[in-house]
């Protein structure tokens, strides 16, 4: 976005490369890292109630099992970066693409409670890595002229990957004849959901072997010929490959490795411009977009919602999920970061308050009202819109843009951890808060989206059309 405006400006992006739709196979091939990470997060949707009741379990412990998967991504984003250095960024997708194949395979076969949380701590670190390997072998490998396009691959990758992990559950279960529990190829039918995950990881596997490596981690190890070969197949065969081979190099010497110290003021702990980016993560995650993409089967089916019509919603909400990330990608660069993350808030505010009403009918033969229960469903896809047009994306332009280039990576990789840790909150969460109020917790939500508002207005500066040499 940003950054194919500045190439262009400076003249980066000039020559356009000799083979575009080579580079858009190779940026496809990566972002199906992005699809794995859409689909994993949300696959467990279609399989909440029927762990719940094969285990005989509360809402408590059903809520770790549902979490337990962050604790992994927190981890597979911490360590994919210098995994990526050392091995390479190809090889860092293989292994991500093995550890979701065996998650798959071993949450589809449990033998009991413990190893499916587990086998979701597997997954989760194959999400962690592909969040943060995805978005870095694109930059790198993507000419300037088209890096944000390409960039954008992943982001819709993932809201891809959600959309059609709730249509595969939808299609599951009615093969199942409705029943969560219900037998399929000799297993339950959650357990063919969450084993489906096999094909699109081994696929994921076998395209990157068919993608070059990237060629700022060829230059770091000292094959220039081989960097050199992927910047013409990537860039074009009239780029000058001896100057852009020393123009990395000089670029990867000067960088400035920022440490946790380079973030810490003298008054409040980090810096102003941190906390600001914490903020920005954490409101993200607590106005609870999350419940929408775990639980909403659940959820729909807790208010008198038959379950095949509970995952139909569950698909429904996912395409209006892909429908605002378009939106946000062609209004991001257009209208500003400040003024969408604004619009969202508020829709996003609204939208959660009158779910709150909903929820606050007495349920009648276990079902809402029909007034109540239309108003659900559809503010509940509004919610997801507005979320997706504007908080959805806005938060990681603003946090890609928002930064020094001093301390640029490790603020933002405070700020991914404190979103993973608010995910997680939201994620954990949710049951035992259903069980106690569901109206309540909509409240909770929706205060939360009206705080962002006074929290975007008074601390969060606009970076559109700004350099990052400007930032701080």
């Amino acid at each position: 976005m940003t950054s194919t405006a500045q190439a262009q400006a400076s003249g980066g992006g000039k020559t356009a490369p000799d083979h575009l739709g080579h580079v858009i196979f190779i940026t496809a091939a990566a972002a199906m890292g992005g699809f794995l990470f859409g689909y994993d997060s949300s696959v467990i949707n279609g399989a909440v109630e029927a762990i719940r009741d094969r285990y005989s379990i509360g809402s408590g412990t059903l809520a770790q099992v549902i979490a337990v998967a962050l604790i992994g991504c927190a981890i597979g984003a911490a360590t994919a970066g210098r995994i990526a250095d050392r091995i390479g960024r190809i090889r860092c997708m293989q292994i991500a693409a093995v550890l979701f194949t065996i998650s798959a395979i071993g949450s589809a076969l449990p033998f009991a409670l413990w190893d499916l949380a587990f086998w979701r701590i597997i997954g989760g670190f194959a999400i962690g890595m592909a969040s943060v390997i995805g978005p870095a072998y694109i930059a790198e490998v993507a000419p300037p002229a088209y890096r944000g396009r390409l960039g954008s691959f992943q982001q819709a990758a993932i809201v891809i990957g959600i959309a059609i992990s709730q249509l595969v559950n939808w299609g599951i279960l009615n093969a199942a004849g409705g029943n969560q529990r219900g037998k399929i190829l000799g297993i339950e039918a959650w357990q063919v959901m969450l084993g489906v995950m096999v094909i699109p990881a081994v696929l994921y596997g076998l395209l990157s072997f068919a993608i070059p490596e990237s060629p700022r981690f060829l230059i770091s190890v000292g094959r220039d010929s081989d960097a050199k070969k992927v910047l013409a197949d990537v860039e074009g065969k009239d780029v000058d490959l001896d100057a852009r081979v020393a123009e990395i190099e000089h670029a990867m010497r000067s960088e400035h490795k920022s440490t946790f110290k380079d973030l810490l003021g003298s008054k409040f702990g980090f810096l102003p411009i941190v906390w600001v980016g914490i903020g920005l993560s954490v409101f993200q995650q607590l106005v609870g977009i999350n419940v929408a993409f775990y639980y909403s089967s659940t959820l729909w089916q807790s208010v008198g919602i038959d379950p095949s019509s509970s995952f139909l919603y569950s698909f429904t909400t996912s395409i209006i999920n892909i429908v605002g990330t378009v939106i946000a990608m062609v209004l991001v660069d257009r209208v500003g970061r400040k003024p969408l993350a604004l619009v969202g808030s508020i829709g996003m505010a609204i939208a959660l308050a009158v779910e709150a009403w909903a929820f606050s009918a007495h349920l009648v033969d276990g079902k809402l009202p029909n007034t109540q229960g239309v108003v659900a469903l559809i503010a509940a896809h509004v919610f997801v819109l507005f979320f997706a047009l504007s908080w959805g994306v806005v938060v990681w332009v603003f946090l890609g843009e928002m930064f020094p280039n001093k301390i640029r990576a490790a603020a933002l990789g405070v700020a991914a951890a404190a979103q993973w840790i608010a995910n997680w909150a939201i994620t954990a969460s949710f049951p035992s808060l259903a069980d106690w109020n569901l109206s309540g917790t909509y409240v909770i939500y929706a205060v939360f989206a009206a705080l962002s508002i006074p929290f975007v207005l008074r601390y969060v500066k606009e970076t559109k059309g700004k350099a990052l040499e400007e930032m701080g």
